[in-house]
């Protein structure tokens, strides 16, 4: 078992959704999924949007995203926010 000792940056994470979700990202979650991309963490900023809020929005845009490694990832980017 891989036990996750080190929280992985937004931008890894965008990367493996970017991947994994690939052409059928949703249009309404890709402009977050884009700037996820361009952080480190939660606490970085983008624009006046928190990495935070960038990462609730795109949650909340995000419900078509399915599978495996999407519930994975959701329950990581989940538990950055709380």
């Amino acid at each position: 078992m891989n036990i996750q000792t080190q929280t992985r940056s937004l931008s890894e994470i965008a990367s493996e959704i970017k991947k994994d979700w690939g052409a059928k990202t949703n249009f309404a979650a890709k402009p977050y999924l884009e700037a996820m991309q361009c952080l480190n963490s939660v606490n970085d900023t983008y624009g006046v949007d928190s990495g935070k809020s960038i990462i609730a929005y795109f949650l909340c845009n995000a419900g078509t995203y399915r599978g495996e490694i999407a519930k994975r990832v959701k329950a990581e980017l989940n538990k950055m926010i709380k």
